[in-house]
């Protein structure tokens, strides 16, 4: 086969999304198909919207058998202002229900990647299928399915949707820059739709996308590639010796990084010794709460920013739980490196993370933005050692029998195969 993949972002930026991208087009090239993936030069997140953020080069690579085209992100004049000013814009016309086609105009600007558009207007290239990622940038997803369709190619979507934490699916704040009514328009006409939990397939078919089309598959890992981390190796480097919880996600807000804070911050006047380690991408939200905090406070907090690999895997050796308390996340593989060694997690109770975590069986849940109640779950599993070793233990045996990359792939290979046969 023949794959073109559109992504917002690809190798090296970091993060589930990217991971799983990375993953299934390694897979497929390394068993003889051909792939290309057209993104953008963004490797950190904020390149979309600031001049200054990090950029992948060069424009032309190739990587484990993926051929990758990466295209500039243009910005407005201010282009912080101007890129929230855009999709504020674009959700506001969606709820006075603005014509579709409208949206769809306005959403090639937020981000703005020009190239992408002529690429796909003049290659000459041929392809079986398109696959499009992440419909948080819709205006990439919008080009795929405009191309596929001119081309009468298969058009698989996976939206990673962010269905929130508010009182039903998409409500609150956050998910509603997922779920507009131009997104939703790419979802309705896709050819396949690669859902991450049950709730995601549930919403998408509420909303009028045919449930025969959807097929959920979820994120997974590889275990020889996550296993191998050393405990006091981190533990040396970083000058730690007692327990240690593990935040694993961009420190931001809506992933919960200032509850995380908040909670240990409570334990720590309590009397509890443990440390706090996060690792990922600072937001400038969380960048002025640190600052705000008392000296106290944050030098007890280690903020390592993004991590490698290896030292990703030694913290995870090293850490007595992870938490990842997010209301912004599709699924959480974090929690599946976690549950390989065999640690206890805390998630949130967000729509679809319920389908990830098993609360009381592989982890524990607790409400989006609860401090008190992150505190409690935190400390429970430092002090009820067999619990905590049997929610740890719960969890390995589910991402051997359910999220292994062999299985997931096996799934994703037969929905393109299939899909391009039936043409």
């Amino acid at each position: 086969m023949r794959i073109l993949h559109i992504a917002p972002r690809y190798w090296p930026a970091l993060g589930g999304a990217e991971s799983h991208i990375a993953e299934l087009s390694q897979r497929l090239a390394a068993e003889g198909h051909t792939v290309t993936i057209v993104t953008t030069a963004a490797q950190s997140l904020d390149a979309f919207w600031s001049r200054r953020g990090q950029l992948a080069s060069p424009a032309t690579a190739e990587h484990e058998g993926v051929r990758i085209l990466r295209f500039p992100v243009r910005h407005f004049p201010m282009p912080g202002i101007a890129f929230p000013a855009g999709r504020l814009l674009i959700w506001f016309l969606s709820s006075i229900h603005a014509p579709v086609g409208l949206l769809h105009g306005l959403a090639k600007f937020a981000p703005w990647t020009p190239q992408v558009r002529a690429w796909l207007a003049n290659t000459d290239e041929g392809f079986d299928l398109v696959g499009a990622f992440s419909i948080v940038f819709e205006g990439l997803s919008y080009d795929a399915l405009r191309f596929a369709k001119q081309h009468r190619l298969p058009f698989v979507l996976t939206p990673f949707t962010h269905l929130g934490a508010g009182p039903k699916p998409g409500s609150d704040r956050p998910s509603r820059v997922y779920t507009m009514r131009h997104q939703l328009d790419i979802a309705r006409r896709s050819t396949a739709l690669v859902a991450m939990t049950p709730t995601e397939r549930n919403y998408y078919t509420a909303q009028g996308v045919d449930g025969a089309r959807i097929q959920v598959v979820g994120s997974g890992v590889t275990p020889s590639r996550v296993l191998g981390g050393d405990e006091w190796m981190f533990r040396r480097q970083f000058g730690i010796e007692t327990p240690i919880v593990a935040y694993l996600n961009a420190l931001a807000y809506d992933k919960g990084a200032m509850t995380t804070i908040e909670a240990l911050r409570r334990l720590w006047e309590q009397g509890h010794k443990v440390s706090l380690v996060m690792a990922g991408s600072m937001m400038a939200d969380v960048r002025r709460y640190l600052a705000d905090l008392p000296q106290s406070v944050r030098e007890r907090v280690t903020v390592l920013g993004p991590i490698d690999e290896p030292t990703k895997r030694n913290l995870l050796a090293a850490c007595s739980l992870l938490v990842n308390p997010s209301r912004i996340d599709s699924f959480g593989i974090v929690f599946l490196e976690a549950w390989l060694y065999q640690k206890p997690v805390i998630g949130s109770t967000a729509w679809g993370m319920a389908d990830v975590v098993s609360d009381g069986e592989d982890g524990l849940l607790i409400p989006f933005g609860d401090a008190e109640a992150l505190a409690a779950a935190i400390a429970r599993l430092l002090h009820d050692r067999d619990f905590a070793t049997h929610l740890g233990a719960t969890g390995e045996a589910k991402v051997y029998a359910q999220h292994t990359w062999e299985r997931k792939y096996a799934m994703l290979s037969k929905l393109y195969g299939d899909l391009v046969e039936s043409l």
